[in-house]
């Protein structure tokens, strides 16, 4: 039996909530609660996050891909709809990858099919440096705000410290793991484009983590394609009726098409 921890709401096509880094499911409660009327809404735990545990400190985008395909598989998660937040984007492409049109539609919510460049890949090995010596408690105070716009973190303090609360839920190993996981993983634009489902790419104007100019790249690659204003790299906090009614009207389309 699969040890991915996930809760679920709802019936009808399945819709698979992907959470990002210093995240976890629990993150995607209030779509899951406003979905979970028309859809069978399903948000997993990452490996090392909240209540799934993870091995060793080390993992590959691929490795959790068959971990998810086997707990779909056990879970009776058939021909889902896949979104992913951030570094859950990037499991949802592996997955992609590994399963192909077994998946019915997928999205990216602020992530990317693009590999890390070698100045990203500097800033992951230095947070891996960087958590080895202060732990998870200081990473993520310091992680979370930051993906916030400067200008509306006083206005969201609230969900600012409910995100890092819930970032607190992610293990040491976990969170290693998947900052070089992330360093390391491949570029998978081309995988996103020869999928013939429907998909959607949610971007924000003013996310630092995945910068506007690299969202605009994928226009190309998907069908529905929407930047976010003023936004930064947790819309569906930021932005939330705007974006959870995006995700829904693609939902609705996916539903009503034959693909």
């Amino acid at each position: 039996m699969s040890a991915i921890h996930f809760f679920e709401k709802g019936q009808g096509q399945p819709i698979v909530l992907i959470h990002g880094f210093c995240e976890i499911g629990e993150m995607w409660r209030d779509f899951a609660e406003a979905l979970s009327t028309d859809f069978r809404v399903i948000c997993p735990d990452l490996p090392g996050c909240g209540s799934t545990p993870i091995a060793s400190d080390s993992i590959q985008m691929e490795e959790v891909a068959v971990l998810f395909e086997e707990w779909m598989e056990e879970n009776n998660i058939h021909n889902p709809i896949v979104i992913g937040h951030s570094l859950g984007g990037y499991v949802m492409l592996a997955l992609l990858e590994l399963m192909g049109n077994k998946l019915k539609a997928v999205g990216l919510f602020h992530s990317s099919a693009l590999a890390d460049d070698e100045e990203k890949k500097g800033m992951r090995d230095r947070t891996v440096i960087f958590l080895k010596k202060h732990g998870v408690n200081t990473f993520v105070t310091s992680f979370v705000p930051p993906l916030f716009p400067e200008e509306r973190r006083e206005e969201l303090s609230d969900e600012i410290t409910q995100a890092i609360a819930q970032a607190k839920n992610c293990s040491l190993e976990g969170l290693i793991a998947f900052t070089k996981a992330m360093r390391d993983r491949k570029d998978r634009l081309e995988v996103l484009e020869n999928f013939s489902g429907l998909k959607l790419v949610i971007a924000g104007t003013e996310d630092g983590a995945v910068k506007i100019d690299t969202s605009r790249k994928h226009k190309s690659a998907v069908t529905d394609y929407f930047e976010l204003e003023h936004t930064g790299h947790v819309g569906m906090i930021e932005r939330k009726e705007e974006t959870l009614k995006i995700v829904r009207e693609f939902c609705e389309k996916v539903s009503r098409s034959e693909t």
